[in-house]
């Protein structure tokens, strides 16, 4: 397998497809051609992921927009076939206490909204247009790795509780986690929240795909962008053809072109992630486990492992990869996931595995995703890990933008991504993140 970094290569197109779960379930379709002559289009937009194909979807069918999409590879490279499956109201890397913090309590419960709006959004895009997407019963499983942590699941819970009048949360002690959920061994407790669950990442990508061109979109596959030239019309060079468009949108997140546009170029990092899958457990293992839901799981460590039974009963584990491209085939990461697998299951210890792959998220500065549009420019950037579920806001919003439409007075949507100061050196500012939040994890 390639060693692909989206930091150091030009771009995408000609990368290895992810050896994955999903891709081993689901065969892709037949992916519509690359353009053979020059056409011209309201809106273009560069990345046929969630973002990508639903922002092209809601711009056909509310605004009647002739939408084109162009994939640099077929539907389903990126990191929207990639992931766990995991659709949550994550909110960044920030809490609500924190947005409260920063911009007052209106913004917090505004944010809070959005990102519960995100997995409604899903689950409604689901049973609309009849998705079969493998779709889990919901409860979402936040695991206290610590007693300190566990303090720090209660608080938030109470923060939400009470400032925003909401309670679909319910803190577990350890001795009820082990009674309903898991025998785990490093849990001190969790909180379990109602709007959560767990999909089929590639079965979904490939419902939006069917979706949008229902709507009327133009999907473009293998379909590079190789230049582009802003103006009045923008002007993108695709495979010896010109398509021009009104209003341009970059939807790519981690994997946009290395050199994309200033408005997103040097103002994220990609951050690998990996993630393996078990043979089926057996009877004795769901058993000694204390396996009892399919129900998604995340712990509260700053490099979070995440984890869920699929309906199959393979066991999904996942966490942060290497920090260095070159590095990710290295047997020491695949290593590192099965031994915390073994230390919160130690009857799952040397289990084998039939899947492995990595994929990139995209994190931002400021930890929060942005979804932004400016000059008849626009992108959806920064998920870090929460894309399947916000995708689907952020596209309906970045699409009301676009046509300059209303949108919430967030700073999700009103500000553009910060720049990234030195960013040649990213990588090594990751690297000593990584250590301080080992020890971190450790002794808080």
């Amino acid at each position: 397998m390639q060693t692909f970094d989206p930091l150091s290569a030009a771009h995408c197109q000609g990368q290895d497809f992810a050896p994955s779960y999903w891709a081993a379930t689901q065969l892709l379709p037949t992916a519509n051609p690359a353009p053979d002559t020059s056409e011209h289009f309201d809106v273009a937009i560069i990345g046929g992921g969630f973002s990508g194909l639903l922002s092209a979807y809601y711009l056909a069918t509310n605004y009647q927009q002739k939408v084109c999409v162009l994939e640099a590879n077929q539907v389903g490279f990126g990191a929207s076939a990639r992931n766990a499956g995991f659709a949550l109201p994550g909110s960044g890397r920030l809490g609500y206490p924190d947005y409260a913090k920063r911009w007052g309590m209106a913004v917090s419960r505004g944010i809070y909204d959005e990102f519960q709006g995100g997995v409604n959004r899903v689950r409604s895009l689901i049973t609309e247009h009849n998705i079969a997407c493998d779709a889990q019963p919901s409860g979402y499983l936040k695991v206290a790795h610590n007693a300190q942590a566990y303090a720090n699941l209660q608080a938030a819970a109470q923060f939400i509780s009470t400032n925003f009048g909401t309670d679909d949360s319910r803190l577990l002690h350890r001795d009820e986690l082990e009674a309903e959920f898991m025998l785990n061994q490093h849990a001190h407790g969790a909180i379990r929240y109602e709007n959560g669950f767990g999909l089929h990442p590639l079965k979904l990508l490939i419902g939006y795909r069917e979706m949008a061109i229902q709507a009327g979109v133009t999907l473009f596959e293998h379909s590079l962008v190789n230049t582009v030239k802003h103006g009045q019309r923008h002007q993108l060079s695709v495979n010896d053809q010109t398509i021009s468009a009104d209003k341009l949108l970059y939807t790519g997140n981690a994997y946009n072109n290395k050199h994309s546009h200033p408005l997103i170029d040097n103002r994220y990092l990609p951050i690998l992630s990996s993630i393996f899958v078990t043979r089926p457990l057996n009877e004795q293992e769901l058993m000694q486990s204390g396996l009892k839901t399919h129900q998604v799981v995340m712990d509260t460590r700053r490099l979070k492992y995440y984890y869920r039974l699929l309906p199959d009963n393979r066991l999904l584990f996942g966490g942060r990869g290497a920090v260095f491209a070159k590095d990710q085939n290295k047997a020491k990461y695949l290593n590192h996931l099965k031994s915390a697998l073994s230390a919160c299951f130690p009857c799952l210890s040397g289990i084998d595995h039939d899947y492995y792959w990595h994929g990139y998220i995209a994190a931002a500065l400021d930890d929060m995703p942005h979804v932004f549009f400016e000059d008849n420019v626009g992108y959806i950037l920064g998920y870090c890990g929460s894309g399947v579920s916000f995708s689907s806001q952020a596209a309906y919003r970045l699409a009301q933008l676009a046509m300059d439409d209303t949108v919430p007075d967030l700073p999700l949507y009103q500000r553009p991504l910060p720049r990234i100061p030195f960013p040649q050196l990213r990588r090594f500012g990751q690297l000593g993140y990584y250590h301080l939040a080992q020890l971190q994890d450790h002794f808080s």
